[in-house]
Formats: structure tokens, C-alpha cells, sequence
């Protein structure tokens, strides 16, 4: 059944995957990866409040693999920010890119975070350090060690 819901989901049939996912989640409380699918159809669907515990429960509950648990980090900080409950979102997101430093997606999330709550250089330090080590631009990559000694002080000037 899981399964066929991620399939609508994925399909574009949001509404009967969310449907069949709340049905499965009244099921199966403690199933981690039920809690993350649902709370992922939710967000689909613009639904964030609705969300919210679905991403909460997901992230307690023992049982999701790796990529997953990734996603749904990223969804819960994301839901938070889009509330507006940006210091949730931000402690959210610094703690998965701690768990997850190689992820990129979770720091530009926190970054924009960070901006949300007044916090515009280090949301700039982490983008720029994120453009510099990620970018294959020849631009960017000409240009890298300047740009990674501004990202940890963008008042230089020399």
C-alpha cells in the first residue's frame, strides 16, 4: 500500500496518495517511513501546517534509511521556515548539516534560514562556500580562493 501511494505521489495524483498515506499513518504510527511519505505529499501539496507532525514523527521513530532520513531533515527545516518558525528552522538544519556536512541541498536550506532570522553573513559565508567548492563554472572556479577568503569576511578589502 506504501507503495502505491508513493507512486500517485510521484505520478501527480497527490490527493489519493494523501488520502491512502493518511490512512496508512492512522495504521502504522510507529512506521518512520509511512510518517516521512505522508508528510512529503503534504508538502506537495502546500499543505506545510499538515506537514509539520508528519515530518516530527518521521525523524523520531527508528527506521529510515539514510537518503530518506536526509529528505525528511530537509523537509522539516524547510516546513519550519515556510511557517515562519525560522529559529526551529535554523537549529533544524545546522544540526542535518552536522549530521550531513557533504549535503549541499541542507546548507543552502540553512542559509536561507539564517536570512531569515537576520543572519545575513553567515547565510553569505555559507553559500559562498558552497559556490566555491561546488561550482564547475570556469569563472568560479578561476576566482575560487578569493571567493572562499571573502566568504569568511565579506568586509575585507584586501
Amino acid at each position: 500500500m506504501l507503495a502505491r501511494a508513493v507512486r500517485l505521489r510521484e505520478s501527480g495524483r497527490r490527493e489519493e496518495a494523501r488520502t491512502l498515506l493518511l490512512t496508512l499513518s492512522e495504521r502504522c504510527p510507529d512506521d518512520a517511513e509511512v510518517a516521512y511519505q505522508t508528510a512529503w505529499v503534504h508538502d506537495t501539496l502546500g499543505l506545510e501546517a499538515e506537514a509539520l507532525p508528519h515530518y516530527v514523527r518521521a525523524i523520531q521513530l527508528p527506521g529510515l534509511s539514510d537518503d530518506d532520513r536526509r529528505g525528511a531533515l530537509l523537509g522539516l527545516g524547510s516546513t519550519y521556515r515556510i511557517l515562519g518558525k525560522y529559529p526551529e528552522a535554523v537549529a533544524t538544519l545546522r544540526d542535518a548539516s552536522a549530521e550531513y556536512p557533504d549535503d549541499g541541498a541542507l546548507r543552502t536550506f540553512l542559509a536561507m534560514a539564517l536570512y531569515n532570522t537576520g543572519r545575513s553573513h553567515d547565510a553569505m559565508e555559507i553559500l559562498l562556500h558552497l559556490l566555491a567548492t561546488t561550482s564547475q563554472d570556469p569563472e568560479i572556479t578561476r576566482y575560487r580562493p578569493a571567493i572562499e577568503h571573502y566568504a569568511t569576511d565579506l568586509d575585507a578589502t584586501v
